[in-house]
């Protein structure tokens, strides 16, 4: 078996820290890996214990796409590769975006492939000066698969996403910044630290809100309108814990206690 996921923490009890790790193949996505990516994210969503979600990459390298290795043995069978495309890498992109809790991804190095399409499922997206971001697979013969195209497209833009699938240009971090992908690009020894900070400070906020804010966004990029059932149920938190002692603290000017 080729690489892993990982559930830990960096001292933060509060905030979940998840990691790519291949690093002999730049933390590229093996099929295992993707089986455990779902494991790992079905699991923070059932649990209170967390805040926030980092996600990283072991060492200097976000991801660099699939395991390219174990392509061989299942790619050339319709019936396989849909199963591999349906069921293992959807599996995981949709527990990650199915995640209730903010996610916090730092960039590195490589971000390429499924590294982009992870990266797409994350609410927070900081890059090294060095990440580099494309899904160069034109090169090797075979689209993007549709569910995970229009992922992309929806979170890089459409424009983005035509120039990585049809010209399989790289971009770097500055260009994606700058077209909103990124929501801050910085030398690589600062990126964890910052990452770290970022997902610490939402640590801190009211759990209750962040889900019920996670959930909201979902359901406005799944419709065009806002649907009566999210209008229904989207106040049911007024008379919360959370909510009350939120506004309490802000009243009283002095930090809140969740």
């Amino acid at each position: 078996m080729s690489g892993h996921v990982s559930l830990g923490s960096d001292g933060d009890a509060r905030v979940a820290v998840v990691t790519l790790s291949n690093p002999s193949k730049f933390n590229a996505m093996s099929r295992a890996m993707w089986r455990e990516l779902r494991e790992v994210f079905a699991r923070i969503q059932a649990s209170r214990d967390w805040h926030a979600v980092l996600l990283r990459g072991e060492g200097a390298h976000f991801c660099a796409g699939g395991d390219i290795a174990e392509y061989p043995d299942f790619r050339f069978d319709a019936d396989r590769l849909r199963a591999f495309h349906e069921d293992e890498v959807w599996g995981g992109l949709q527990a990650v975006l199915d995640c209730d809790l903010p996610i916090v991804a730092a960039i590195g190095g490589h971000c390429m492939g499924a590294g982009l399409e992870i990266a797409c499922c994350c609410d927070i997206r900081i890059a090294a000066e060095d990440a580099k971001f494309g899904a160069p697979i034109a090169r090797l013969g075979f689209p993007m698969a549709p569910r995970e195209a229009q992922l992309v497209a929806r979170v890089a833009g459409a424009a983005s996403a035509r120039e990585l699938l049809l010209e399989a240009a790289v971009l770097d971090a500055r260009e994606m910044k700058a077209r909103g992908f990124l929501n801050g690009v910085l030398p690589a020894p600062e990126l964890m630290a910052e990452a770290q900070r970022r997902a610490a400070r939402i640590a801190t906020l009211a759990p209750q809100a962040a889900r019920l804010n996670k959930r909201t966004l979902r359901a406005l990029e799944a419709a065009a309108t806002v649907p009566e059932p999210l209008l229904a149920s989207a106040y049911d938190y007024a008379d919360s814990a959370e909510h009350r002692e939120g506004i309490a603290a802000f009243l009283a000017k002095r930090p809140a206690r969740f």
